[in-house]
């Protein structure tokens, strides 16, 4: 089985479309594993996943984009549901970083970081993810430095996605050095 398609198929369904599974997440984005397994075994044509597979698959993913808790399974981040799964703020990093395209520079001057389509804005722990982010949206790369830890002192609130991704519901343009 192709350990990065599984982990994309399973990042659609979780993050954009579980209805069409005929999944519920709950507030938090969980979903029982032994649902998730029957959407995905109902395509007889696909192999057969099992939970041993989505724990393999967990494991060697670089990008940690989804955990296992009990009898439960969740997306990390990227969510585009309507509505906000529930997260609880934590206290980010110094600095986090935001790779973005250069014609969106001074949008994000005047208004700041803001989701778009997304539940929450993405920031990464380092330049170089953000520049990989960044490239996704287009040639002419350019990083922003968020001052993370500034920010949450005037309220900011940040939430850990995983070790590499934090996230926030907007970050005001006063906590961005442009370069």
């Amino acid at each position: 089985m192709d350990s990065s398609k599984l982990s994309k198929n399973i990042s659609y369904i979780l993050r954009h479309a579980p209805w069409e599974y005929e999944l519920e997440l709950d507030e938090e984005g969980w979903v029982p594993l032994t649902q998730l397994l029957e959407a995905l075994n109902s395509n007889r044509s696909l192999p057969k996943v099992t939970r041993a597979i989505i724990e393999q698959m967990i494991k060697l993913s670089d990008k940690q984009r989804h955990e296992i808790v009990g009898d439960r399974i969740r997306a990390l981040y990227g969510h585009s549901l309507p509505g906000k799964l529930k997260r609880q703020p934590k206290v980010p990093p110094e600095n986090l970083y935001h790779g973005t395209s250069v014609e969106f520079i001074e949008s994000i001057k005047d208004t700041g970081l803001l989701p778009m389509a997304r539940q929450y804005v993405h920031l990464s722990t380092n330049e170089e993810m953000a520049r990989a982010v960044g490239l996704r949206k287009g040639p002419g790369v350019i990083i922003l430095k968020v001052r993370a830890r500034d920010a949450a002192g005037d309220r900011v609130i940040f939430y850990e996605g995983n070790a590499q991704v934090w996230l926030a519901d907007e970050v005001p343009a006063r906590w961005i050095e442009f370069p």
